[in-house]
């Protein structure tokens, strides 16, 4: 008999352990966040998540508050297994005990490095070179339940955090998928968590996004990357907020706080260097190629700040 599992998840990386866990145990309920405003048209739209479990024929729930999860989850107990993939919210303690085998967590980074609500773009933004996926039982601190199993990767140039994600995503269904038999049975048992290395991946907010141009290449180049391709690093150009969606370093030399098309493409200077906009996105209108900017644009300079 398939366990019994109650998923919680929203965006679309956790799509790919859904799927997984509709293919190997009983989902008895598939719990997301309500829908919400996009694009736009500001009209509510479903979440990737229920958008997946729907084409399941899924049961859904998509609680407001805590206490309507809490009620939500209870119309369905006793489950065997509850799994946590980017759902959005804090469980309660009530909620972390509610099935038998506990509430197991895919987190895409290598614990206990990038605690938190960000840990791909963190580690991007940080210039890591190497993270990963960890499956790990919840408890009531901030990812700091004990490790049933975790898988290293490399990260690849110039990868952003969308095409890392989607990466992490793939590994981590497929590594919860291999470890809840042997989990279940009580052959492959949680480690608890060391604080060795430990960093914290704090939520993206609004002021993680402008791009300094004081600062050196690498680092904006970072920073775009990890914020690509949402939010989206933001860089004010002759006066207009642009989103940089891929940039990437250069040695073509620019006078620092303005931009120049060079060969054709358009160059900021920054402190010792030079940072290509490779792709980025003009005031209300569609991304597009740092060239095709450059051929849309009155002048082939400009400033930037």
């Amino acid at each position: 008999m398939s366990a019994r599992v109650v998923f919680m998840g929203t965006p679309s990386a956790a799509v790919p352990t859904l799927t997984a866990l509709a293919e190997q145990t009983d989902v008895v309920l598939v719990v997301t966040q309500p829908d919400r405003p996009r694009g736009r048209s500001g009209k509510p739209r479903p979440s990737p998540v229920k958008e997946r479990a729907l084409q399941l024929g899924l049961q859904m729930a998509q609680p407001a508050t805590a206490q309507e999860l809490e009620t939500a989850l209870r119309g369905h107990e006793p489950f065997d297994l509850g799994i946590v993939v980017a759902y959005g919210r804090i469980l309660r303690p009530e909620i972390l005990e509610s099935p038998q085998h506990g509430i197991l967590n895919v987190h895409f980074s290598l614990l206990p490095r990038w605690r938190g609500a960000a840990p791909v773009a963190r580690a991007l933004m940080a210039g890591d070179s190497m993270t990963g996926v960890t499956i790990m039982q919840m408890d009531e601190g901030l990812d700091t339940g004990p490790v049933l199993t975790a898988q290293a990767v490399d990260v690849l140039a110039g990868e952003s955090a969308g095409e890392l994600t989607n990466r992490l995503a793939g590994l981590g269904a497929r590594l919860l998928a291999q470890s809840i038999p042997s989990y279940m049975e009580g052959s492959l048992l949680p480690v608890p968590q060391t604080d060795d290395g430990l960093t914290y991946a704090r939520k993206i907010e609004a002021e993680d996004r402008p791009v300094d141009v004081g600062a050196e290449p690498r680092s904006i180049v970072n920073q775009v990357r990890g914020l690509s391709p949402s939010p989206a690093a933001t860089l004010e150009i002759d006066g207009g907020r642009h989103k940089v969606l891929m940039a990437r370093e250069t040695e073509a030399e620019v006078e620092p706080g303005t931009w120049q098309a060079v060969e054709g493409v358009p160059v900021v200077g920054v402190r010792g260097g030079g940072v290509e906009l490779v792709s980025l996105q003009p005031p209300g209108r569609n991304p597009q190629s740092g060239a095709d900017w450059v051929r849309g644009r009155h002048a082939d300079r400009g400033v930037v700040k």
